[in-house]
C-alpha cells in the first residue's frame, strides 16, 4: 500500500519550478509592442503626409504655370529661399510668439482648471460667474487688443492676456463637462467610505475628468497662438503678426508665406505636445487603446 508520504514527493518531482517556466518562455512582448506602435505611427501618417503632398503639388502647379500673379501666390522655391536668407530673423520672432503663446496657454489651462473647479463645488459661484464668462467669451478679442496695449504697454504682456482670454473659455467648459461627468454612485460610495472632498477629488473626480479636460486643451493651445498673433498684429515690434504685417505692407509674398508657415508649426508642435501629454495621463481610456484599431480600419 503507497502512503501519502511516498505519494507527495513524487507529486513535487513532476510539477516544474515556476521559474524555470517563466524563463523558458520566449520574451517577445516589448518587440511586439514597439512593432504595433511604428505600424500605428505610419498607418496614422501616411494620408495627412499624402493631402500635404498634393497640396503642394497644386501650390506648384499653380506658381509654375502662372495662373495667379507671383505677388499673390509664390513659387515654393521662393518660399524656401526666403526661410533659408532669413532664418536668423525668422528664428527670433517666432521664439518671441512661441513665449507669449506657451505662457498664455499654461496661465489659461491654471487659471480655468481653477475656475472649473469653483464652479463645479460653488453653486453660488457658478450662478455668478459663469453668465460673466460667457459674456466675455462673445467679446471680440480684436476690440479689446487696443485697450490691453494703451493698458500695459506695446511688450509681451497684452499679447499674453489676450492668449489667455481667448484659451480660457474652451479650458472652463472642458474641465467643468468632466468633473460634472464622475458617476454619482461612485461619489456617494466615497463619501460613505469616509473620504474627505479633497481626496474624492483627487482620486475621483479629477482623473475622471481627465479625457474631456485634455480635449478642451488640445483646443485651446491652438488657440492661445490665434490670440498672441492677434495681439501682436495691433501694437508690436516683435513676433510672427508683426512680421506678418511688414509682409503684408511691402507686399513681400514669400515671406508672408514663411511667415504662415511658422506659425501653423507652432501650432501643430504645441498640439502635439499636449497630444503625448494626454497618452502619459490617461492611456488607460478607451479613445487611447482604440487608436490601433481606428488608424487599421
Amino acid at each position: 500500500m503507497t502512503t501519502a508520504q511516498e505519494v507527495r514527493p513524487a507529486r513535487q518531482a513532476a510539477r516544474p519550478p515556476a521559474g524555470a517556466a517563466r524563463r523558458s518562455a520566449p520574451r517577445t512582448r516589448g518587440t511586439t509592442s514597439f512593432g504595433s506602435r511604428v505600424a500605428a505611427v505610419a498607418s496614422a501618417a501616411w494620408r495627412p503626409a499624402l493631402v500635404l503632398l498634393a497640396l503642394f503639388a497644386v501650390w506648384w502647379f499653380v506658381a509654375w504655370r502662372e495662373l495667379v500673379p507671383a505677388y499673390l501666390v509664390p513659387a515654393p522655391g521662393a518660399v524656401w529661399d526666403t526661410m533659408v536668407e532669413d532664418w536668423a530673423m525668422l528664428a527670433e520672432h517666432t521664439w518671441v510668439t512661441t513665449m507669449e503663446t506657451v505662457v498664455g496657454f499654461v496661465l489659461a489651462a491654471v487659471i480655468g482648471v481653477a475656475t472649473a473647479v469653483l464652479l463645479v463645488y460653488s453653486p453660488t459661484a457658478e450662478k455668478s460667474l459663469y453668465p460673466l464668462i460667457l459674456f466675455a467669451q462673445v467679446i471680440p478679442k480684436i476690440a479689446i487688443a487696443p485697450i490691453l496695449v494703451v493698458w500695459f504697454g506695446f511688450g509681451a504682456t497684452p499679447k499674453i492676456i489676450l492668449a489667455v482670454l481667448i484659451a480660457f473659455f474652451p479650458v472652463v467648459v472642458s474641465a467643468v463637462a468632466g468633473l460634472r461627468s464622475i458617476d454619482p454612485e461612485l461619489l456617494e460610495m466615497s463619501a460613505t467610505m469616509g473620504a474627505s472632498r479633497w481626496k474624492t477629488f483627487r482620486k475621483i473626480r479629477f482623473p475622471g475628468s481627465l479625457p474631456q479636460l485634455m480635449s478642451g486643451l488640445k483646443v485651446a493651445v491652438t488657440l492661445a497662438v490665434v490670440g498672441a498673433v492677434v495681439g501682436e498684429f495691433v501694437g508690436a515690434d516683435r513676433g510672427l503678426g508683426y512680421v506678418l504685417l511688414l509682409a503684408s505692407g511691402n507686399l513681400d509674398a514669400p515671406l508672408l508665406f514663411a511667415d504662415l508657415i511658422l506659425m501653423s508649426l507652432i501650432g501643430v508642435v504645441l498640439f502635439l505636445l499636449v497630444e503625448l501629454l494626454e497618452r502619459l495621463l490617461i492611456p488607460w481610456h478607451a479613445s487611447r487603446r482604440g487608436n490601433l484599431v481606428l488608424a487599421s480600419s
